[in-house]
């Protein structure tokens, strides 16, 4: 099962914060190749990613976007199959890019930055009611708690004091910026989402 992420960056022609270069590497970064991912429009991206690890890198892309002042990402995340092609991501087609498609013109409707769609409606109404509790959080980081989320993300093996060497800080801002972005919390939910999404693909 293949995860498409359908996204754009809120209000960016009002952002003059490099946004594009933290996208472009934060897409770089959870890619595999070049073509597993797309901007286009000048603020909107398509990806395409493994099912099991979709919310984990839709976390981390809002981490990496967040670090700049004012900006957010806005992203719908669609799970199927996906029939290739030699082209672009963008001229590729399956349900995944359906489903990644309706989730996406919901979002505004909704009124929530994340969201996510499969064939199995169970599955998705459960994570959603998840998702949009989780979003109380991130929408509130400010740019230290999103590069702290961050660097932790990136260094899952580092010890708390390890990371503060890392990122500059100390031991106990990382630790404040943590519980403020209730990263253990995500970090569950993600959990979460990895056993259910494992259950639906074995059927």
């Amino acid at each position: 099962m293949i995860c498409i992420i359908t996204g754009d960056i809120i209000g960016s022609r009002k952002i003059k914060e490099p946004w594009l270069v933290s996208l472009k590497a934060a897409l770089k970064y959870v890619s595999k190749k070049n073509s597993d991912w797309e901007i286009f429009r000048g603020d909107s991206f398509q990806l395409e990613i493994v099912a099991v690890e979709a919310l984990w890198v839709a976390i981390y892309l809002k981490a990496c976007i967040r670090i700049n002042k004012a900006a957010d990402v806005r992203m719908a995340m669609g799970l199927g199959t996906v029939k290739k092609t030699r082209g672009k991501i963008t001229e590729a087609n399956g349900d995944a890019f359906v489903h990644s498609g309706n989730a996406f013109d919901g979002l505004k409707l909704s009124k929530v930055n994340l969201a996510i769609q499969s064939d199995n409606e169970n599955f998705d109404e459960e994570m959603n009611v998840t998702i949009r509790l989780a979003l109380v959080a991130m929408d509130s980081w400010g740019t230290a708690t999103a590069e702290v989320v961050k660097y932790a993300m990136e260094n899952e093996n580092l010890l708390q004091n390890e990371l503060a060497v890392l990122s500059g800080r100390t031991q106990s801002s990382v630790s404040e910026a943590l519980k403020r972005a209730r990263f253990n919390e995500l970090m569950d939910m993600d959990r979460l989402y990895r056993r259910k999404v494992a259950q639906i693909i074995k059927g």
